[in-house]
């Protein structure tokens, strides 16, 4: 199979998974609030779920883009691509009952992202990725 192929496999999970959650009505959305607040009894909204969200994009997109390297340009390309998805995402939620495009969650995105790259900037973190990679 091809590598290119499969490097790319969890972004296209991913960006599908917040795609689906971004396709729920408001008022099934916040039916979700209850479990996550269960799970996670300091979060009083859904903003945290962006940053993690976005997080885990970039990281996978991280992944995608290592076969060209772990510089600066590609954590930048990175942030964009997810900026990018995030955008077409506020997008999308101005079709959906209950739904609407907020900055604010725009914002949060981008955070997750800029935090993934920095994440992945730690040597540590670095070194067991490229093993990983190998």
């Amino acid at each position: 199979m091809n590598v290119f192929f499969i490097r790319w496999v969890p972004s296209i999970v991913w960006m599908a998974v917040i795609y689906y959650l971004s396709d729920q009505p408001g008022e099934k959305l916040g039916s979700f609030l209850p479990l996550v607040q269960k799970l996670f009894p300091g979060i009083q909204d859904f903003d945290w779920g962006h940053f993690a969200a976005y997080f885990i994009l970039a990281c996978t997109y991280y992944w995608g883009l290592q076969a060209y390297g772990n510089g600066f340009w590609i954590k930048a390309a990175v942030v964009v691509l997810c900026v990018l998805y995030g955008v077409s995402d506020e997008f999308h939620q101005q079709f959906v009952d209950g739904r609407h495009p907020d900055l604010k969650d725009l914002r949060n995105d981008t955070i997750g992202a800029i935090l993934a790259m920095l994440f992945v900037s730690i040597p540590p973190v670095r070194r067991f990725i490229a093993k990983l990679a190998s």
